[in-house]
């Protein structure tokens, strides 16, 4: 991330920012953690607004599904800067068919940024899909900004990047990985110019296969995470999108972090590399690794919808979409 410009002379607003908090997902629990994130927002300078319907609580849900489906709709009428979810979990999938797209994309012109992970991936995937508009795969306030301790520098960094307009884009260094068979590096230098970035949860994106919500993106870079998926599963994941021709289509695949499975004995060294290495054989595009976005503290930005550029120089990986001006 770049930040080494004199603020004086960018031309950027860096005053305060409205935010607007809602759920369109699973219930707050920790309300301690809701709370601080609030107060983190607010000790930084901006301004919070809270949906009315923030910490409800319907079964699993925050709120049935007409509730959550009110909220998003207020959040894109908020006039916010940003809309940050309060949290990921489950139930964006069963409201798609009854969200105003066009209402949320006219609020995304006005210059709202949609923010959210997780289960938000199923919104940005159906948004992007119905409407072009872009969103932004980022943190949720609970998890991230609600942490007891110090929140990450990374995340909190984009963050404010995106606050302030200066977000151009991100680099990481990829997972050392042992040669090919005929000598040739795991991932070769490359460059891919003006594609169209896309992607997110990886079980929340296959469960949009088939249906209308499902970007039909050709060209693109598709970035891909999950949680509490076994290795196993996430190659099962991955080869739906190979069968339903989603990975042919893209020009690179791009694995952020997998995280919180066990293995077990039964499998004897099938491990994440394995399905890496697996997904390299069935299809042409390069499959990077290590990208610091998912159910993780240290996340970066990602602009889903957006054109972008990638370059990968050794294991050396920069994603980047210039100034939003």
């Amino acid at each position: 991330m770049s930040h080494d410009h004199d603020h004086a002379h960018c031309g950027h607003d860096h005053g305060p920012r409205h935010i607007y908090i809602y759920s369109p997902s699973g219930a707050v629990r920790d309300k301690a953690a809701f709370r601080r994130g609030i107060k983190r927002l607010q000790a930084m300078g901006h301004e919070v607004e809270v949906d009315p319907d923030a910490l409800a609580s319907h079964q699993r849900f925050a709120g049935d599904d007409d509730t959550r489906l009110a909220a998003i709709h207020r959040a894109a009428a908020s006039g916010a800067d940003v809309a940050l979810i309060s949290r990921g979990g489950y139930g964006l999938t069963r409201i798609l068919p009854r969200i105003q797209y066009k209402a949320v994309a006219k609020a995304v012109q006005r210059g709202t940024q949609f923010v959210g992970v997780s289960d938000f991936t199923a919104f940005q995937c159906a948004l992007l899909a119905q409407t072009g508009a872009t969103t932004w795969a980022g943190p949720a306030l609970v998890g991230d900004l609600g942490v007891a301790g110090e929140p990450d520098d990374i995340m909190l960094a984009c963050l404010d990047d995106l606050f302030t307009g200066h977000g151009e884009g991100s680099g990481w260094r990829m997972h050392a990985e042992k040669p090919l068979a005929d000598g040739r590096p795991a991932v070769r230098d490359f460059y891919v110019k003006k594609a169209r970035l896309w992607g997110g949860n990886l079980a929340t994106l296959c469960s949009l296969v088939g249906t209308p919500y499902l970007p039909q993106v050709k060209g693109g870079v598709l970035f891909l995470e999950d949680v509490g998926e076994h290795p196993y599963r996430i190659e099962r994941l991955l080869t739906q999108l190979l069968h339903a021709g989603v990975l042919a289509q893209q020009k690179a695949v791009v694995l952020g972090q997998f995280n919180e499975y066990k293995l077990t004995p039964h499998d004897k060294g099938f491990r994440l590399q394995s399905v890496v290495d697996w997904l390299r054989t069935q299809i042409k595009a390069p499959v990077l690794t290590n990208l610091p976005f998912g159910h993780v503290p240290t996340k970066v930005l990602l602009p889903v919808g957006a054109e972008v550029s990638l370059s990968v120089e050794g294991r050396d990986a920069l994603i980047y979409w210039g100034h939003g001006h």
